[in-house]
């Protein structure tokens, strides 16, 4: 696929070893901005299969999805696609466990940095507040769900599919419009950390949560989770939010 689609952008590196290089990410804007016109945003968070330093790889799946010609005329919106690096994580746990890990007090060092994507692109972007979503998948699902664990209040909707989060968090999340999507024969990350989240959020009071177990189905549940037969992207472009602020501003 042409890289016309994926602008390249950066940030300053503001921790780790090397804080002269700056972080790259690949934006996708809407086909045409029209003045005046604010637009929603997808923060996408990439598998471990896609870490690296190449600023593509992470494009695979839903980035180029989105960039498809008939998608951006049915969608148009900037879709963020960070790229953790090799050997980190977007989120600091171990991935096969059967039981949850706490929540780390703070992000991963990548974490962080796709938090200052997120803010200069909302800060230099016509983003309509009231419209970011989020979504993962495998390493990238642990990734959202320690993203909308922290920050709930900043996404209007979340798909995350074939990963795990932290239940204790899980009264943070009743507000919050989630789908779900895992394989029923997952031998990668255990299908029962979805449920034991989707329960869990669903025991706090959360009533905007589903839930889609795919029997059969082994770790690539993205496939279907991402496709017009799942309806997941037509239901997340239709979800709103009142922000309650101008843009995310954690610490």
């Amino acid at each position: 696929m042409a890289d016309e689609p994926f602008e390249i952008r950066s940030i300053p590196r503001s921790a780790g070893d090397d804080k002269q290089q700056p972080l790259a990410y690949r934006l996708v804007s809407p086909a045409k901005i029209e003045p005046g016109t604010k637009y929603p945003l997808v923060l996408f968070l990439h598998g471990a299969g896609e870490r690296g330093e190449d600023n593509a790889r992470q494009l695979k799946y839903f980035p180029e999805q989105m960039a498809k010609d008939a998608q951006r005329e049915k969608y148009p919106c900037f879709v963020l696609a960070a790229q953790c690096p090799a050997g980190k994580q977007w989120v600091n746990v171990p991935w096969g466990d059967r039981v949850s890990s706490r929540l780390p007090a703070e992000p991963s060092e990548p974490m962080q940095g796709v938090i200052s994507m997120l803010r200069q692109t909302l800060d230099e972007q016509p983003v309509d507040r009231s419209r970011v979503y989020l979504t993962g998948l495998s390493m990238g699902r642990y990734g959202s769900w320690d993203l909308a664990s922290r920050y709930p209040e900043w996404f209007a909707a979340a798909i995350i599919v074939c990963g795990g989060g932290d239940e204790q968090q899980a009264a943070r999340l009743t507000g919050l419009p989630i789908r779900v999507f895992h394989g029923g024969a997952d031998t990668v990350v255990p299908t029962e950390r979805s449920r034991s989240m989707v329960q869990a959020i669903q025991d706090a009071g959360g009533s905007q949560i589903e839930y889609f177990e795919l029997p059969g189905v082994g770790h690539n549940s993205w496939t279907h989770a991402y496709s017009d037969a799942a309806g997941a992207i037509d239901w997340m472009f239709t979800q709103v939010r009142q922000p309650i602020s101008n843009q995310p501003a954690g610490n």
